[in-house]
């Protein structure tokens, strides 16, 4: 997201997006499925290209392995400038490792990203 922030094309990101959605819910809007169902399953489709979120991973792991830095970056302000920074730093890594929700409890995955944290924070 803060990529797309950055290239002024959140928008188009997201267009893109309800447009692919856009067949199945008229699909079931036709079948009368209940609209909270519909609405439901059309939030599941859009997000699960953002699953899992490589933000919420890193932020977990700065909270659960460096505490005080985590609480000294909240308390600063800093805590998403700072993991957006590290998402960079981190970003091969995920790569290699093909990051996704099958592979987000890999211990070795973890063990790389604390190691980048953990020279980031130093």
């Amino acid at each position: 997201m803060f990529d797309l922030q950055e290239a002024y094309t959140v928008s188009k990101y997201l267009q893109d997006m309800v447009a692919t959605v856009l067949p199945f819910a008229e699909e079931q809007m036709q079948a009368q499925i209940p609209d909270y169902i519909i609405q439901e399953q059309c939030m599941e489709q859009l997000t699960a290209p953002l699953k899992p979120s490589r933000f919420l991973y890193i932020k977990n792991v700065v909270e659960e392995e460096f505490p005080g830095d985590f609480e000294r970056l909240r308390e600063d302000g800093t805590l998403t400038y700072e993991v957006i920074n590290m998402l960079q730093v981190c970003k091969e890594t995920f790569e290699q490792f093909d990051f996704s929700v099958e592979n987000e409890d890999n211990r070795h995955l973890r063990y790389a990203i604390i190691a980048e944290v953990h020279d980031y924070l130093i």
